[in-house]
């Protein structure tokens, strides 16, 4: 938990960008697994209740009454019961007073609450619930049905949350470099166990559990598998094989649960092949180029498309795409290769407040996403950037043997590929490497120290010494 002041300060610019009627954060319930009592463990707080009221404690909501100036934090105490099997937790008035909270109510009067300013016809703000007990208690108290309730939810709160969340702090980029960290130790100790033999599943495990070890958990679900191609490949029982490679995208969150995003591309033996190393260098240098272009100012749709032309330009000299490289970007050839964006925002979230809608987080008025081309479709990210933003820098080639098959047999973008040598990287799989970075004044810097290795040389190196 940062300081009373840093949450006090934040309460009081989301009133100021908000400006009338009653704001309402949802914090998180238990959610269990397969019956009650079984939670999923460790409970994790909403991100923007965590923002503002700090608290990681189940069953809380913060009110905000922005025209009274009255904030409230409301939650049940404990029963001895809670106490015999989890142990004693502080009160909820003193989970207040430690974010500078000067009300509290039992989880009874927020009802109250909502009727007196529904009676009084005042604007009851709150965001896009992505949980159904959360949908199920709005609907209770607001009478909203959980399909209007996306609708309905509030869009200056999204705004100025969106506002105020992309901006880091010199304390959350503290924090970031923290997880950073966690993530070095995960992504190395995936390295140092990857052995032909070992089962995909047995690697990625010890990989969650340094998550585990030095932070709260993992940022998401590990991916690590060797058919890279498949973009969220979850690990499997298959046994790891000398001469292919392992993709291995994992994160962990620190403590106060800020995440590292991190993906490495690496050969099962230790050693690349000259097949594999042509297309690495290529991922390399269109990764290595983000930290040329992106700074203040700079739409990161147009770095990404910058990215998606070096890397036409490389395939071509290999033979695996031809023509005009305007072009052929313009047209989406490139999504053959790269079908997702170049990163997204990063934060308290991995994919940092995509539960209120990417086009309200990666996009603005100026810049708006291309919802109708492949590919180009699935950017998170591409407004101009500021200083204080963290965004991921996640270039990838990957060989999609029904994708090229579904180009292929329809002639799509037939003028700039060439699909008799992409027929012979059907069994390649796929290549990415992602790290994070913070945009500073005049350009951009990773975040973290000690750098995961993801230079050829010097993984190769990694994996022989360790």
């Amino acid at each position: 938990m940062f300081r009373k002041e840093t949450y006090v300060s934040r309460r009081a610019e989301l009133k100021k960008l908000v400006k009338s009627g009653i704001i309402i954060l949802f914090g998180n319930n238990n959610s269990p697994a397969n019956y009650p009592s079984n939670g999923y463990y460790p409970f994790r707080q909403d991100s923007s209740f965590l923002y503002f009221f700090g608290q990681q404690r189940d069953g809380l909501v913060g009110v905000i009454d922005i025209d009274n100036d009255r904030e409230t934090l409301v939650g049940d105490d404990i029963d001895i019961e809670d106490i015999v099997w989890y142990g004693s937790v502080d009160s909820v008035s003193d989970m207040a007073a430690q974010v500078g909270v000067a009300h509290t109510a039992p989880m009874k009067a927020l009802k109250t609450i909502c009727n007196d300013a529904m009676s009084q016809h005042r604007t009851i703000h709150f965001l896009p619930p992505y949980r159904f007990d959360i949908k199920l208690q709005i609907f209770d108290l607001l009478g909203i049905h959980p399909n209007q309730q996306k609708e309905s939810a509030s869009m200056p709160l999204i705004k100025a949350i969106v506002k105020m969340r992309s901006t880091k702090t010199p304390e959350e980029i503290e924090q970031l470099e923290n997880a950073a960290i966690i993530g070095y130790k995960m992504h190395t100790a995936g390295m140092r166990n990857t052995k032909p033999g070992l089962t995909e599943k047995y690697v990625a495990g010890i990989i969650d559990g340094v998550a585990h070890s030095y932070g709260s958990m993992v940022s998401f679900a590990t991916i690590y598998s060797q058919h890279g191609e498949i973009m969220h490949g979850n690990p499997s029982m298959a046994k790891l094989e000398s001469g292919r490679l392992v993709l291995c995208d994992a994160g962990g969150e620190n403590m106060e649960h800020y995440c590292s995003d991190n993906t490495r591309t690496y050969p099962v033996n230790g050693k690349f092949t000259q097949r594999q190393l042509e297309i690495y260098s290529i991922v390399e240098a269109c990764h290595d180029y983000v930290l040329k272009v992106a700074k203040p100012g700079v739409k990161y749709a147009d770095v990404h498309f910058a990215v998606c032309r070096l890397m036409f330009d490389r395939l071509k000299e290999l033979g695996l795409a031809k023509g005009d490289t305007e072009e052929a970007v313009k047209a989406g050839a490139h999504a053959m290769f790269l079908p997702h964006g170049l990163g997204h925002m990063m934060g308290l979230d991995v994919h940092d407040m995509e539960n209120l809608d990417q086009i309200n987080v990666g996009f603005d008025e100026e810049t708006r996403p291309n919802l109708e081309q492949f590919g180009t479709n699935c950017l998170r990210m591409g407004r101009r950037l500021e200083e204080g933003f963290v965004v991921t820098d996640e270039p990838g080639i990957y060989f999609i043997p029904a994708l090229i098959d579904d180009w292929k047999a329809s002639g799509h973008c037939k003028e700039f590929l060439n699909f008799d040598k992409l027929e012979t990287y059907k069994d390649f799989g796929g290549i990415r490497i992602e790290d994070d970075v913070l945009i500073t004044k005049d350009g951009c810097r990773f975040i973290g120290k000690d750098r995961i290795p993801y230079h050829p040389k010097d993984i190769e190196e990694f994996m022989a010494n360790n």
